[in-house]
């Protein structure tokens, strides 16, 4: 396969392999790296928590761990490619909203009543409030993706019109944001928490419609030297935590809210792997991909419940506590700990995997403004239960997830106001 044809997805079912492997690994990075970090032990009615990345030195695995930007570049290039096939923008905000939305519903619907169905088997509150909240973080991505989404009809007419600008700006912008949040402004830098991610979306239309899905291998490494390069000077001489990844008791973290440290971090990684896309794109991995493509959403949403699950059983039940991050006891329970993961987690999507993979042969009749406003909803209530997590409905019905699930509730149904694609009769004779 030549480069050309890995560029433009000139495969039999017209997908960027590359796009696809890219999705892929970062989906299974994701999931490993919140597998093995817990630290976990249970005395008395009370889990205590650690982050196996927190021993020092390990900061550098998180600079290959930590792969939202890959999600966020890899998103950017295929809304851009989806964009230019749909057959309005109407139709596709319609399916982009749609099938984010869809996967979450059995989510909130299961973690409504998880939290009183722990607590009246006995569960403690506490370690309770704790999987709560684990089961519901990880939906600031969602949020903030829903946000992209509604920016990209904008972001692709910047981005024809202005090219390597858009980003470069978007970095500066950035940059500015830090500065303020270094200087006592802390709340500012939530900003970033849509610049930072815009501008690494923005690199997946220079991926498909730019001098950055064309580089060649060298080109590509160097782009992969300069983005870590910079990295690691901003780490070395400026206010920048060394890992990825919010760190207990730090008092900065790179991802809460994004720094523009991430932005450069995406560049090191997106220039690596563009250096090595036509190895990446073997027909080896077609299987793999093909079963976990379509799964996309569900693995990202249920292998933090996986994970509940196992630790409740052995540390709870069991009184199982995490061995010395880097002792030979860790490396040797680590395959066991993320084997079990993995069971529950297969077992979880042979319920829940139907959500996100049922073809969806309707048609949309909501207009473009109201499919606007339904995706604002649904991404305040899902940033709404990111950070205040899951509760026991039985404390309090507005101050817990309540108000949050209805307002993503309400987006979805807002998005949702469709009616079947009539199919034309046969002509007879």
């Amino acid at each position: 396969m030549t480069t050309s044809q890995l560029h433009t997805g000139s495969t039999r079912t017209g997908r960027d392999k590359f796009l696809d492997v890219v999705r892929a690994g970062a989906i299974i990075a994701v999931v490993a790296q919140h597998w093995v970090m817990p630290v976990l032990s249970f005395s008395g009615t009370t889990v205590t928590t650690g982050n196996a990345l927190a021993t020092p030195g390990w900061w550098i695995i998180t600079w290959a761990s930590q792969v939202m930007p890959l999600v966020f570049f890899a998103g950017g290039a295929a809304n851009l490619i989806s964009l230019r096939r749909a057959e309005s923008t109407r139709a596709w905000f319609a399916g982009r909203v749609r099938r984010l939305l869809i996967p979450v519903l059995p989510l909130m619907a299961v973690w409504l009543v998880v939290p009183d169905l722990l607590l009246g088997m006995g569960i403690p509150a506490q370690p309770v409030q704790v999987a709560s909240s684990i089961a519901a973080q990880l939906l600031w991505f969602l949020s903030v993706y829903l946000l992209t989404v509604l920016l990209t009809p904008l972001m692709v007419a910047a981005h024809r019109r202005w090219g390597i600008a858009v980003p470069v700006v978007l970095a500066g912008l950035g940059v500015l944001v830090d500065v303020a949040r270094f200087s006592d402004l802390g709340l500012i830098g939530y900003a970033n928490a849509v610049i930072v991610w815009v501008a690494v979306h923005q690199l997946g239309f220079h991926y498909v419609e730019g001098r950055l899905g064309t580089l060649t291998r060298r080109a590509a490494l160097a782009v992969s030297a300069a983005g870590f390069g910079v990295t690691a000077l901003l780490v070395a001489f400026g206010p920048y935590p060394a890992s990825m990844i919010g760190m207990p008791g730090a008092p900065v973290s790179n991802m809460s809210p994004p720094t523009v440290l991430l932005l450069f971090l995406a560049l090191g990684q997106i220039g690596f792997l563009l250096a090595f896309r036509d190895k990446l794109a073997s027909p080896r991995l077609d299987a793999a991909i093909g079963w976990l493509g379509p799964r996309f959403m569900s693995v990202y949403l249920w292998h933090m419940p996986a994970l509940v699950v196992v630790s409740g059983v052995t540390v709870l039940g069991l009184r199982y506590a995490t061995p010395e991050p880097g002792s030979s006891l860790w490396f040797l329970m680590v395959p066991a700990w993320v084997f079990a993961c993995g069971v529950v987690l297969l077992g979880l999507l042979r319920l829940f995997e139907r959500f996100e993979t049922q073809p969806d042969d309707l048609v949309v009749t909501a207009k473009t403004p109201q499919l606007v406003i339904a995706g604002l909803l649904a991404s305040g209530g899902l940033l709404g239960l990111a950070a205040h997590g899951f509760a026991p409905l039985s404390e309090s019905l507005l101050h817990g997830p309540v108000p949050w699930v209805a307002l993503t509730a309400a987006g979805f149904v807002l998005a949702g106001r469709q009616a079947p694609r009539l199919t034309p009769a046969p002509v007879k004779g």
